[in-house]
């Protein structure tokens, strides 16, 4: 047989390892292969996501039309029942897509555009609960300079600076991802496109990628998590102080909230990070990861509008104002 120099070329082309340049898509694997189980998990996440959207909706809405809640506190939170709207966004809907049309695939695009904002709307959340719980510290350690501290400039400066930074720490983590190639195995044993695992699919060397994932963890992880427990810290110091029982209550319930969130956040992403460590199987990582990527969203405005008293009333203040103006058109 006699071989061309088009014919080389061509067996040339085809064993030559693929990389982002001929890359058309991956395959998400989601969390499970049982064609028995897709109509439930179908309804369940759905069920999920729009329990979010409407929860997190109402509080945005609750913040915005009640003048008594125009404070610091129920800025961030508004803010950040906008991170949970986005972070649910980004990552439920392709999988109910692929669900519903009974396929796997997502493009390199979308799967690239997936990683960006799962990672800048998680490290605005990151950040939003630890401005928040500055805005605690100084309303109870320091209480005749809370107004002036905490002024409006503050919290959009606060805001900015932490939508700024997550989205630049997210650019990095792309531009990192576009260098990498790409060989045979694109599939991810996820329901969405995570970082990590996406790296885990390159054929090139991912050494630095790796230790700038440590390297961001650690820095846009590890500081606004310090604030907390510093704020924190110093806040149970200020209450403990306190003469009376009642103001002890008082000081502890307007924390409560926050406390919940923060643990439910950071309990969820630590229990990722451990089951992903001592499992073997992706599968259970997976399943894993929805604590942190889509029930800790549906559960916050539950957790802010129950353990809340100005929340509750400014709720059933909306509800019932949309109530009337619906029964003017019925």
């Amino acid at each position: 047989m006699i071989f061309s120099p088009q014919l080389f070329l061509e067996i040339h082309q085809e064993h030559e390892p693929r990389n982002q340049t001929t890359v058309s898509g991956f395959l998400l694997l989601g969390l499970t292969d049982d064609p028995a189980l897709q109509p439930l998990l179908f309804s369940l996440f759905l069920s999920m996501y729009l329990v979010t959207i409407l929860g997190n909706l109402l509080i945005i809405l609750a913040v915005s039309s009640d003048p008594h809640l125009h404070t610091p506190m129920y800025f961030f939170l508004s803010n950040l029942s906008l991170a949970d709207i986005c972070i649910s966004t980004t990552t439920v809907p392709q999988m109910l897509v692929n669900i519903q049309r009974q396929s796997k695939t997502i493009s390199y695009a979308g799967c690239l555009s997936q990683v960006c904002f799962v990672v800048v709307f998680v490290g605005l959340e990151n950040f939003l609960l630890a401005a928040m719980a500055y805005d605690r510290y100084v309303a109870i350690c320091h209480p005749l300079r809370y107004t002036a501290i905490m002024n409006l400039r503050l919290c959009v400066l606060m805001t900015l600076s932490s939508l700024c930074i997550s989205t630049v720490d997210a650019l990095l983590h792309t531009l990192m991802v576009l260098r990498l190639s790409f060989c045979t195995d694109l599939e991810i044993p996820h329901f969405f496109c995570e970082l990590a695992q996406m790296i885990k699919l390159s054929c090139s060397d991912t050494f630095i990628d790796n230790i700038l994932i440590y390297i961001a963890a650690v820095i846009f992880g590890g500081v606004p998590l310090s604030g907390i427990i510093f704020s924190y810290t110093h806040i149970a110091s200020s209450v403990l102080r306190m003469p009376s029982s009642g103001g002890k209550y008082k000081a502890f319930s307007t924390c409560g909230s926050h406390l919940s969130v923060v643990s439910l956040f950071y309990g969820t992403a630590f229990g990722v990070y451990i089951s992903s460590e001592v499992t073997v199987s992706p599968r259970k990582t997976a399943v894993a990861s929805v604590m942190y990527s889509v029930v800790p969203q549906m559960l916050n405005p539950f957790i802010y509008s129950l353990r809340n008293r100005d929340m509750k009333e400014a709720l059933r203040k909306l509800i019932s104002r949309t109530s009337s103006f619906l029964l003017c058109f019925i």
